[in-house]
């Protein structure tokens, strides 16, 4: 694949990444594999360690009883990785690190092997006090989790510091998620490392197993910067700036966030009306976490009833409000409750509409979600219109080769023969 781009000095960003040809919308850029991942401990027992696949069965490994296999090929495939780490895994039983600290030990245990030591790596901005004291827990944590194969990390690898590296891999990993954007592990990627942030990026990453794919996301001319938004874009200005400098230390600066364009939507309706949505969101994603479906939708459905009294009712683009319609409408397809599922599915679709001017996973993730409610309630005719939404955006944003493009090609083609028989 040829390059379309190169690293330049980006003003007030540090190195960054600028197309040196014509770019056009959903343009493969780049294909990566990273330098170390693992899946996230929340998702352990469902998908395969080694090539990132869900499966309902999957062979558990016979020492650690935590990495998890498709079958002895995958297994075989991840020896490399998993070898010391499981006996690591095996000294801390029934304790589980958490993900980043497991990740930098996979690192550590890579560069142990390695002729080449070093490690050098995006540096980072001065971190407040809570910050850093939260990292030298995590320091001491992947300490103790790695003494039984580097005990002596100083002596091993002079050039890494357990703490700079976990703070350069707050900055510098990556998600990975599944096809449907689910959270399924996190990965360090260094030949992205360079991309920069913007809350309305040029580009998309999507992942196929461990493998990411860039894309570009709209045209771009040469010189115009190639960037990736680092969080959800699904959120006020204030909120992002929060999420941006305590995770990443810095204070963006893009279009979106200096001129606040979308907030005046986003926060549409009486502040304190939308209040509670708000501060009902982490409790209701926990509830979402753990499975708790019935008392999901019990809460999500009074908040969304109409208030009464003198408080008005907050709009449906209000992005408190939107948050608050997609958890309810993912515990009514957990608990089958399909009419009302597409209820709720529908009223998102004017505001994803709004909020993603450009071409985004999550768009076109959304409307294959309520086109596939669609067609299961024999709603035929809308559900070819939600597809063929889809598709304009996916073919962009995942390509046609994707596992889900190809899932949403079926479906329309499922369509159209049911519609012809009509």
């Amino acid at each position: 694949m040829a390059s379309k781009f190169e690293r330049f000095a980006s003003a007030g960003k540090g190195n960054g990444l600028r197309a040196t040809h014509e770019i056009h919308a959903g343009e493969l850029l780049y294909t990566a594999e990273p330098l170390a991942y693992c899946v996230s401990n929340t998702c352990a027992k469902y998908f395969c360690h080694s090539c990132f696949s869900r499966r309902d069965t999957l062979l558990r490994c016979s020492q650690c009883k935590v990495a998890r296999y498709c079958d002895v090929t995958c297994q075989k495939r991840a020896w490399s990785d998993h070898k010391r780490e499981c006996k690591c895994l095996r000294s801390l039983h029934p304790r589980i690190p958490t993900d980043s600290v497991r990740l930098a030990a996979r690192i550590i245990f890579r560069l142990v092997r390695s002729t080449d030591r070093s490690f050098s790596y995006t540096d980072l901005c001065d971190m407040g006090e809570e910050r850093r004291e939260g990292l030298s827990q995590l320091s001491s944590m992947l300490q103790l989790y790695i003494q039984q194969e580097v005990p002596n990390i100083m002596q091993e690898l002079p050039a890494v510091d357990p703490l700079n590296l976990l703070a350069k891999l707050t900055c510098n990993c990556f998600t990975v998620s599944d096809g449907e954007l689910q959270e399924i592990g996190v990965g360090l990627y260094p030949s992205m490392s360079l991309l920069n942030h913007d809350c309305r990026p040029s580009c998309v990453m999507l992942f196929e197993g461990e493998t990411l794919h860039l894309r570009a996301a709209r045209d771009m001319r040469p010189a115009d910067e190639l960037t990736i938004s680092y969080i959800g874009s699904l959120a006020p200005t204030r909120d992002r700036q929060t999420q941006l400098e305590e995770q990443y230390h810095f204070t963006c600066q893009c279009q979106r966030c200096t001129t606040a364009d979308m907030d005046p939507m986003m926060l549409c309706g009486e502040e304190e009306a939308w209040t509670p949505l708000r501060e009902a969101i982490p409790r209701l994603e926990n509830l979402q976490t753990h499975g708790d479906w019935e008392e999901l939708l019990q809460e999500c459905s009074s908040l969304l009833a109409p208030m009464g009294g003198a408080v008005p009712a907050v709009p449906d683009g209000n992005v408190y409000r939107l948050r608050v319609t997609d958890l309810a409408l993912d515990a009514c397809i957990n608990l089958a409750q399909w009419d009302r599922a597409l209820a709720y599915g529908t009223i998102t679709l004017e505001p994803y509409r709004q909020y993603y001017p450009d071409p985004h996973p999550a768009h076109a993730i959304q409307l294959m979600r309520v086109a596939k409610l669609q067609h299961f309630l024999v709603h035929l005719g809308d559900a070819q219109h939600t597809l063929r939404l889809a598709y304009d955006i996916m073919k962009v944003t995942h390509g046609n080769q994707h596992p889900l493009t190809s899932d949403l090609i079926r479906k329309l083609e499922e369509c159209r023969a049911e519609l012809d028989r009509a």
